[in-house]
């Protein structure tokens, strides 16, 4: 009886696809099926907040776009836990944020070939046994949004075979890149990966088990990942292993990055006469960090140089454990390494344990390091170590313009700016996340979300082992997660519903919500015109909304108090136009923020001492009480 009224429900659905007015929503009548997930969000709104929803409402265009049919559909496929066999369509109907699922190649390429146009491939067991040649994978997912990728075994037992990977997947949005057994046990040839991910948002590249067991297959990283935007950036595991003759060169290697990590474990373990360059790696970069584990164990006079490495950084984490332990004739020289303009910490542990005839240089090499048990050991040599305080290191670099390079100009600014005439610059606020839609509430109360279900959750989502997405996931669940600071009231919210509740919940019914109106005017000099204050202009608490990337649109809502509120317009400088109606925020109160904040680094102040205001930007929101 139960799949029969199931059964009469959704025809119901189906032949209620006609519209109908729903009444009381103020000026603008909305018309809608009245089982959509837009229409539940417009009673709901319209039940919970004094303030009726008008249709032309940016927050509806954030709501699902799922049919009623659709809608009552995935809410059942997810009652019963079945949504994974239905990724493609929920992803599709629902607008997710999802990868595709890659199957084996099974193209056959005997000769030469130029991958011009290719995209979301896996290519697997290719270019095995390959005699000499070259592929060229060139302009290969350009400007792509989401890139997924997969070399298996490529190039496996090659001979003279090589690889050119140039402007690959540059200017890409989240991209994930698997490198398995690539190049094992291949003799002689090469790889270069040349403008590798430049200017990509999010990289997640792994080389697992790369080059292991070959003979002078030498890989050449130039301009990789060149100014790229956070994302754990590259992982290099089991790389090069008990290969021989083995030169790598990473040249311009993460340089002008924002926030990347790499991760070097196991690479070139037990390897002979490995030669592996670091020029400019991490140059002029923002809080790089990178890890060597386990880096050359074992290897034989094996060199290994370090040159103008993280060099005008800012911050910046490295950590060499157990690196060339157990090693024969190692010689490390570390050049210009670590003169970053704002300290950072480098950490050896186990650094040449057990080491024989090793030989290790320090020449002009930054402050703020850790050497366990090292310092001492014979073979190393320090030469002007900078051990100054860190003003000197900034002078050093280039004095006070180097401090506030990584914080675009007007991303912060103090509130006397915020006065008609003020001519500012304005930073980039356009959204760059890829596209996404709220799920119904009624969808994602039915799915897990904390981080100890992530196993769960990879399913669902098709999400492999250590993948981009896995990633993605576990960073917006612990920052969910995370206890909030003092005197912060936060929630992770997935739906409208869930929005309206926890921003009611704080303000009361009685509220607005506001964002810019455009992207007009970013990066470029504005003008302020009408500066309005809500809530008179005087001090009050909101509710900040900011995107946390998610398979679904997901945002992160915390309380904020003590601020003021502005909407001004913003103007054409040279033509007096409005081209814009911009919503700001001052926090009056900094006194918790950290002293590396990058609000400090570019207004020159610290903690408690300054407010501090920022321009909201395209698809963030902040909920105020009502001026009315």
């Amino acid at each position: 009886m139960l799949n029969l009224w199931t059964f009469i429900f959704l025809c119901f659905l189906h032949l209620s696809s006609f519209n109908v007015v729903l009444g009381g929503v103020g000026d603008s009548l909305v018309s809608e099926n009245p089982f959509t997930p837009k229409a539940s969000v417009i009673r709901y709104w319209n039940k919970e907040i004094r303030r009726e929803i008008t249709k032309t409402h940016f927050l509806l265009s954030k709501v699902s776009p799922l049919t009623a049919v659709d809608s009552a559909s995935f809410s059942k496929l997810a009652a019963q836990n079945d949504l994974a066999s239905h990724l493609p369509s929920f992803c599709s109907s629902a607008k997710l944020f999802c990868f595709p699922d890659l199957s084996p190649s099974l193209e056959k390429h005997p000769k030469d070939e130029r991958f011009a146009v290719y995209s979301n491939m896996n290519f697997s067991n290719y270019g095995t046994d390959r005699l000499a040649g070259v592929d060229s994978f060139k302009n290969y997912s350009e400007d792509s949004n989401i890139v997924v990728d997969s070399f298996h075994r490529y190039s496996r037992d090659s001979t003279g075979h090589k690889e050119q990977f140039a402007n690959y997947a540059s200017e890409g949005n989240v991209v994930d890149q698997n490198f398995h057994s690539y190049a094992a046990s291949a003799t002689g040839g090469s790889g270069n990966f040349n403008n590798y991910n430049r200017e990509v948002n999010n990289p997640n590249l792994r080389f697992s088990s790369y080059g292991d067991d070959s003979n002078g297959h030498g890989q050449t990283f130039k301009q990789y990942t060149e100014n790229a935007n956070a994302g754990n950036g590259q992982s290099f595991s089991s790389y090069g292993k008990n290969g021989n003759g083995v030169p790598n060169d990473f040249s311009s290697y993460g340089k002008g990055a924002n926030v990347i990590g790499s991760g070097f474990s196991g690479y070139g373990e037990a390897a002979n006469g490995a030669n592996d360059s670091f020029t400019s790696y991490g140059f002029d970069s923002n809080a790089p960090q990178n890890t060597f584990k386990s880096y050359g164990d074992g290897g034989n006079a094996a060199v290994n140089t370090f040159s103008s490495y993280r060099d005008q950084s800012n911050v910046g984490d490295d950590s060499f454990q157990s690196y060339a332990k157990i090693s024969n004739g190692e010689k490390v020289d570390f050049s210009n390494y670590g003169q970053s303009f704002n300290e950072g910490t480098d950490k050896f542990t186990g650094y040449g344990q057990g080491a024989v005839g090793q030989s290790i240089g320090f020449k002009i090499y930054g402050r703020n390091s850790t050497f366990k048990d090292y310092a001492k050991k014979e073979g190393i040599v320090f030469g002007r170590y900078n051990n100054g305080s860190s003003s000197e290191t900034a002078q050093v670099k280039g004095g006070s313009s180097a401090v506030n390079k990584w914080v675009e100009p007007g991303k912060f600014f103090r509130e006397k700016l915020l006065k008609q005439g003020t001519v500012m610059p304005m930073p980039d606020i356009k959204d760059k996340m890829p596209v996404r839609s709220f799920l119904p509430r009624t969808i994602v109360s039915k799915l897990p979300f904390s981080s100890s279900k992530i196993g769960e959750l990879k399913r669902i989502f098709h999400a492999g082992d250590n993948s981009t997405l896995e990633t993605v996931m576990l960073d917006a669940l612990k920052e969910c997660e995370r206890a909030p600071s003092p005197g912060e009231t936060k929630r992770c919210v997935g739906s409208a519903e869930d929005m309206i509740d926890f921003a009611t919940s704080v303000l009361g019914r009685n509220v607005e919500v506001r964002t810019t109106e455009n992207v007009k005017g970013s990066k470029q000099n504005i003008k302020i015109g009408s500066v309005k204050g809500i809530n008179g202009g005087k001090v009050t608490k909101s509710v900040s909304c900011h995107q946390s990337l998610y398979p679904y649109l997901l945002y992160y809502c915390h309380s904020v108090p003590e601020v003021r509120v502005y909407e001004a317009d913003i103007l054409d400088p040279k033509s007096l136009e409005k081209i814009n109606h911009g919503v700001a925020i001052c926090h009056l109160d900094t006194s918790s923020w950290s002293s590396n904040h990058g609000a400090f680094l570019a207004l020159g102040s610290g903690p408690g001492r300054i407010e501090v205001c920022h321009w909201i930007f395209e698809n963030d929101m902040t909920w105020t009480i009502s001026d009315s």
